[in-house]
């Protein structure tokens, strides 16, 4: 399922989208606050540029939205429905899962986002200029 090539493997890893040999954050620790949002410019095998267009991760609010959404109901359904607890809980567990899943989130959304426009392709070893 997360084998080199599919779209899955890019988004998990943080590799990049076009060769999946290098990953596009300088830090791969996504908790390691002070570097969360540091991108390598472009990929140093393939050349693939991270940042296609001036603001191009501003796109990736719309998916981060959307995980967020899904973080706080998968809390939501795990504490009330399966813990028992009560709503003042489960509300409180959604705003502790969307806090620790912060930073997972915001990696996981620029992904997603990226891969949208980039596809793979195996022996890409050209330098691209855009």
């Amino acid at each position: 399922m997360l084998k080199k090539g599919s779209k899955l493997y890019s988004i998990f890893t943080g590799c990049c989208p076009r060769c999946h040999e290098e990953s596009m954050y300088l830090d791969k620790n996504p908790y390691n606050l002070g570097n969360i949002y540091k991108m390598h410019d472009k990929c140093s095998h393939c050349g693939q540029l991270y940042k296609i267009e001036p603001s191009f991760f501003y796109g990736a609010m719309y998916v981060s939205y959307a995980l967020g959404v899904a973080i706080g109901v998968a809390a939501f359904i795990i504490s009330y429905v399966f813990i028992g607890s009560g709503l003042k809980e489960a509300f409180f567990a959604i705003v502790a899962a969307l806090i620790i899943l912060m930073p997972i989130n915001m990696r996981l959304s620029r992904n997603i986002w990226i891969n949208f426009f980039v596809s793979y392709k195996k022996d890409r070893k050209d330098t691209i200029d855009s």
